[in-house]
Parts: C-alpha cells; sequence; structure tokens
C-alpha cells in the first residue's frame, strides 16, 4: 500500500497526516507551537522548535498509521504563510527568532513606501497591497536589525525562506534551499507574471538577491529527506501555502470554482484560471498552486480577521458558554438575533473593508436582549463577513467579464456548525458545500504530492476523488438577505466612525 504524508505547519500548532489514495485520513498527530510575544504588535516563534515539532508529529502520525518511511511515496508541505525566516547556510542556525504573519513591526516601512508612490507598481507586480502581513518587510528588518546581518548577507552566508523553505532545508539537511510559487507570491518581491523574483522589488527594498530560494512550481522535485529522519529516504513532492493548499484540497481547479476556509479568521478564495487581475474591491491577487509545466494560475484572495475568533471571545470574554462547542445550542435557543448586530472588529477590519481604525460593536440591543441573541449575532458575523467577501469578489469577476460563483465549498473547524452554514448559504443565494474530509489544507499538500509521485495521473482523476458531505441551499427569500446585508453594511459603517474631537 502506497501512502502520502501532509506536514501542516501552522500558526498555533504543527501537524502531520497519513493518507490513503484515496484521501482518507489514517492516522494523524499535533504538537502546539508556542508564541512569542516581545513587545505590544509583535509576534515570533522560535524556527527549532518550528522543525522540532514539525519532526515529532511526523514520526508519531507514521508510528500511530503502523506504517514505516518505505511505504510513504511522497510528502506533500503546507504552510502559515508571510512568516520570514533567516539562517546560516554553512551551520543552519537561524539568526533570529522567524517573524510570524501577524506581526507589525514593517509598518513604518511600508508607510514610507506608500507615501513616496509604490503602492499602484507594487499592486500590478505582486497582486498585493503594500502591508506589513508580507514577508518583505519583515527581512528587510531583521538586516537592518540583526547585528551582523546585511554583511553576512551580502556575502551570501545566509538563507531567506518562508516556513516551507526552512522545513525543507531541514528536512533535506541543507541540499535544497526551495520555495513553491504560492508561497514566493506573498512576500510582496515575487513578480506573478514573470514568476520571478522581482530585481526592482529587491532594489526598492536592498534585499540581496543571494538571499532568496529558487522557486519551484507547487507539484515537483523538492528533494529527498535524510535518512535518519523517518527511517528512510522520502521524497518531497508537494509544496503549497496553506490558503492555495486548501483551495487544490478542495478541487477548486478552475475559473470561478471558490472556498472560504472557517478559522481564526476566514480566508476565502476564488480561482481566475489563467487570467491576473488587481482587485478594485479591496482583495489581493495570488498565485494559486501551480503543476509543473502548467502555465501560471491565479486566484483572487480576501481575509477575515475575526471569524471563529469571535466564539473564543464569548468564551473568554463574555463567559457567554463554557466550551466553543455550546455556541450553536445557544444560539439556536432565539429563532434570530433580535436585531442584534455584532461587527468583531477586535483588531480592525480585513478585506473588503481595510480599516486598521475600526473596533467591535454591538447595535441593535432591547431591553428583551439576552446572551443568546449576542450569541446567534456573533455567529452570524462571521457569515456577514464572508458575504461581503464574496460579494467583492463578484464585483472584480463581473468587471472582468467572467460569470459569478455557483457554489461556495468550506472546510475549517468552524464549517462543522450547521446553523452557521445554513445562514451563509441564505445570505449568499447559493448552496454551500462541506466536504467529506474537512481537513482540506494537509489534504492539498498531499494532493500535489501525489500528482508529481505517480499516484495520480491527473487533476480530473482528484476532482473525482472530492465528495460533499452535505449541501446546505439557500431558503431564505433574496429580498430579505439584501436587506439585512445592509443592515450588516450599516453596522461595518458605524464602527468605522471617526471619533469627534
Amino acid at each position: 500500500m502506497t501512502y502520502l504524508l501532509a506536514l501542516d505547519q501552522g500558526t498555533s500548532s504543527s501537524r502531520a497526516i497519513v493518507f490513503t489514495p484515496e484521501g482518507h485520513i489514517l492516522a494523524q498527530a499535533q504538537q502546539e507551537l508556542p508564541q512569542i510575544y516581545p513587545r505590544p504588535g509583535w509576534v515570533e516563534h522560535d524556527p527549532r522548535e518550528i522543525w522540532r515539532t514539525q519532526l515529532a508529529t511526523a514520526r508519531q502520525a507514521l508510528q500511530q498509521a503502523g506504517v514505516t518511511a518505505r511505504q510513504v511515496r511522497a510528502i506533500g508541505i503546507t504552510n502559515q504563510r508571510e512568516t520570514t525566516l533567516l539562517w546560516h547556510r554553512a551551520t543552519s542556525a537561524p539568526l533570529h527568532h522567524a517573524i510570524v504573519w501577524q506581526d507589525r513591526r514593517g509598518e513604518p516601512l511600508c508607510a514610507r513606501l506608500r507615501e513616496d508612490g509604490h503602492e499602484a507598481a507594487i499592486q500590478q507586480k505582486t497582486g498585493l497591497l503594500i502591508d506589513a502581513y508580507f514577508s518583505a518587510t519583515k527581512l528587510q528588518w531583521l538586516l537592518e536589525h540583526v547585528p551582523g546581518a546585511r554583511a553576512a548577507a551580502e556575502a551570501g552566508e545566509l538563507a531567506f525562506g518562508t516556513v516551507d523553505s526552512w522545513l525543507i532545508w531541514q528536512l533535506t539537511q541543507g541540499a535544497r534551499h526551495v520555495t513553491d510559487v504560492s508561497n514566493a507570491s506573498r512576500t510582496m518581491l515575487f513578480n506573478v507574471h514573470t514568476q520571478q523574483w522581482d530585481e526592482e522589488l529587491l532594489q526598492l527594498l536592498d534585499i540581496p538577491r543571494a538571499l532568496l530560494p529558487e522557486v519551484l512550481p507547487s507539484s515537483g522535485d523538492f528533494g529527498t529527506t535524510g535518512a535518519d529522519l523517518l527511517g528512510a529516504p522520502v521524497a518531497i513532492a508537494g509544496v503549497a501555502g496553506d490558503q492555495q493548499s486548501a483551495l487544490f484540497g478542495q478541487a477548486c481547479f478552475s475559473a470561478g470554482m471558490a472556498k472560504n476556509t472557517y478559522g481564526t479568521g476566514c480566508f476565502m478564495l476564488m480561482h481566475t484560471g489563467g487570467q491576473f487581475q488587481t482587485s478594485g474591491n479591496g482583495l489581493l491577487a495570488t498565485s494559486a498552486a501551480q503543476t509543473t509545466g502548467a502555465p501560471p494560475q491565479y486566484a483572487l484572495e480576501g481575509s477575515v480577521f475575526v471569524g471563529g475568533a469571535v466564539v473564543q471571545w464569548l468564551r473568554d470574554g463574555l463567559h457567554a458558554i463554557r466550551a466553543s462547542s455550546e455556541v450553536q445550542q445557544l444560539a439556536q435557543s432565539v429563532p434570530d438575533s433580535g436585531g442584534v448586530m455584532l461587527v468583531p472588529a477586535f483588531t480592525g477590519l480585513g478585506a473588503p473593508y481595510w480599516r486598521p481604525d475600526a473596533r467591535g460593536t454591538i447595535t441593535g440591543l432591547t431591553r428583551g436582549t439576552t446572551l443568546a441573541h449576542i450569541a446567534r449575532a456573533a455567529l452570524e458575523s462571521i457569515a456577514y463577513q464572508s458575504a461581503a467577501l464574496l460579494a467583492a469578489m463578484g464585483r472584480d469577476v463581473a468587471a472582468a467579464g467572467g460569470a459569478p460563483v455557483a457554489e461556495l465549498r468550506v472546510d475549517g473547524g468552524a464549517c462543522v456548525n450547521d446553523l452557521l452554514m445554513q445562514f451563509q448559504a441564505d445570505l449568499l443565494g447559493i448552496p454551500v458545500v462541506r466536504p467529506a474530509v474537512v481537513e482540506t489544507t494537509a489534504l492539498g499538500a498531499a494532493y500535489l504530492a501525489g500528482l508529481a509521485s505517480g499516484v495520480y495521473a491527473s487533476q480530473e482523476e482528484l476532482a473525482r476523488l472530492w465528495r460533499a458531505e452535505r449541501r446546505f441551499v439557500p431558503t431564505m427569500e433574496r429580498a430579505r438577505a439584501e436587506a439585512l446585508m445592509a443592515r450588516w453594511e450599516h453596522a461595518v459603517a458605524q464602527a468605522t466612525l471617526e471619533p469627534e474631537g
């Protein structure tokens, strides 16, 4: 029997899953990854802990599955994106903690780039808005603030990478310094048209070319693991950033297909095929996962900062529930939110609003409002924010002459909530489809590895493997849904009002 091993290195944990060729989970292991907060707005990880936890979970998953490394055809890697690492080529020792995607220390440089008028050129080359979210300003900060880093970088002694590159370097014991197009496209240094690191952007940010990894398709030859790590050498044959990997795992291979991942935040991606288009509606354009020999593929992406995290706030902040799993029962104890709207702008609002100054609000309170109404409004806020994302995507697609999305495929922890998924379908007016395997991020990495290693013959074969567990069909009248969305937008406007004086 041939198996595929997916390594899923996330922000809060490292996981490994053993998949059968049919896409079924045979075994999985997970370890928490400690978060480091040196200052307000700064978030770091220990690179050694990233590697230690990922290797440990790979070994645990294989042991639990009763599978040896010789039975694993290939490894696929998916990872938290934008997180930035710098290490010595000679010793593999990191120079500094990894700077995590959430970290905001690059904002002063971003502000200068905006003030100097570089926004349009950077968006046209990379598909991205200038933001500290992306890797470029994190890398620039490391070069400027770690003693000796710039001189060592210019001498060719250092390697930069996102988490995928760091893991591959460790797995191949320094033999390969590589990344894939989906991760490269999140650095703000990669030209998605030429599929190359952009020399003008490197000069603009004063980043030595020698630091950067080789960029490969997402499905291909990324090297072979050291024999002593898992018990035998294993090919690394698939790599993609977590959201592009989830798009692939959902079998969204063609233009107009879309998925939404309901995690701590929500990430919606719509495949746009071979067509790259910058968004006029607050979204990002990004490279989708790419197979060897295929032309470049693109996607539109929007992110909601607070998705499932609003349920954690109900639990830990309001103490309205003892466990996150209780939210559906509490919300279902009332027929609707009783006119309450909750905008969870705890850290500002992401796409399509991009209002870092926004703060959370609860509106529509009456004497009859209960915790159940607030819980329902909190749950519904996840669906409202996601509906606003899809509407923005619809406007971009219509402007380019494309067809609207026919269904939304969903994954992530909160997609198991039936009440939320039904309300999402009602707001969107299209079916919301939950797959049989909701671990689509890891599954996408396994599929990419399986394609390159001959387990699968084509993407068409993968599309046939995808199975729906449940379809949520809209039942609400469109006029009612549109009225609710108008009330949501009114609530958002109140959350972003400028203070007086």
